[in-house]
């Protein structure tokens, strides 16, 4: 049977530290769509349509990614299991665009925050996180799990990432007085909770508020954005820290070395490519680069 097979490769791989949530659950659904056809190991036809069935080009080549990477495993010890072709592409899908504030822009999304709804917890919860996104480049994630215990004197701990890392986030003098602000009042709110932010239900939030809250914000300081441009989202927070960090990236390849790892580390980044994606993402950055080129061209014929 299928899926006691895959049950096994998703407890292997699961021990050397990959959650597979998402793709545990497709090839579980692969598995099923296998056995109710008889079919005792994986045949290219039945996985080819099983992962037809999504709408999306993309959504069936990424379904179909993590058949052949199962097929590829178990016929290390069966090669009566067969490797399906690639027949829908590439499973990498472009990196959107990412929407990038104005420094005003975030000063007018805080403000929005800290004025929206009843005069509770939830202005200053709101109004607290998207400065701390802002001000730190931290995942919504990342924060929205923040704890009492991980605000210490030297920073913010996060615990256990986006890739099973932890990391110390420094804070500001002045990030770090804005917590201390809000926490005042947040203690005596859910005093039975030691999550740094709660919702109004007096319980974590959970990424949905946090997305509902930004959009009401977004709405009412009436954010222009032209056609087929970025829509901002929580994390263009996150995008926007990184875009800054490395506008003030210092001149010289050994300062820009240091200074892109050094970011990397700082947000979280398992490999420093992810880092440098934000340099050929953002127009300002790349035409800064452009004419550093141009620049040192001119000099080396000159």
């Amino acid at each position: 049977m299928l899926t006691q097979t895959v049950e096994s490769y998703l407890a292997v791989r699961r021990a050397c530290g990959f959650k597979l949530k998402s793709q545990g659950n497709l090839l579980r659904s692969f598995a099923i769509f296998s056995d109710a056809r008889g079919k005792q190991h994986v045949c290219s036809e039945t996985a080819i349509e099983w992962a037809g069935l999504a709408k999306s080009v993309y959504q069936r080549a990424r379904r179909l990614g993590q058949v052949i990477r199962f097929a590829r495993y178990i016929r290390a010890e069966d090669q009566s299991h067969e490797l399906p072709p690639a027949v829908f592409g590439s499973e990498s899908q472009p990196r959107p665009i990412p929407y990038i504030f104005s420094q005003d822009n975030i000063q007018r999304l805080i403000q929005a925050a800290s004025q929206y709804g009843y005069r509770s917890l939830r202005r200053q919860t709101y109004s607290t996180l998207f400065a701390l996104l802002a001000c730190t480049g931290l995942r919504v994630s990342e924060s929205i799990r923040l704890r009492f215990d991980d605000i210490t004197p030297d920073g913010l701990v996060i615990r256990g990432t986006k890739y099973r890392k932890s990391r110390l986030v420094p804070l500001h003098e002045t990030a770090q007085a804005g917590l201390e602000r809000y926490l005042k009042q947040r203690r005596s709110y859910a005093p039975f909770d030691d999550h740094v932010f709660v919702s109004l239900r007096r319980k974590p939030l959970l990424i949905s508020d946090v997305e509902t809250a930004f959009q009401t914000a977004i709405d009412k300081i009436g954010l222009q954005r032209g056609p087929g441009l970025p829509r901002p989202t929580p994390h263009s927070l996150r995008h926007t820290f990184a875009v800054r960090a490395l506008e003030a990236c210092p001149d010289g390849r050994d300062h820009i070395t240091k200074h892109m790892l050094t970011l990397s580390t700082y947000l979280g980044h398992s490999k420093a490519c992810y880092t440098y994606w934000y340099l050929e993402a953002t127009p300002d950055l790349m035409r800064n680069i452009s004419e550093c080129c141009e620049n040192f061209i001119k000099g080396g014929q000159s």
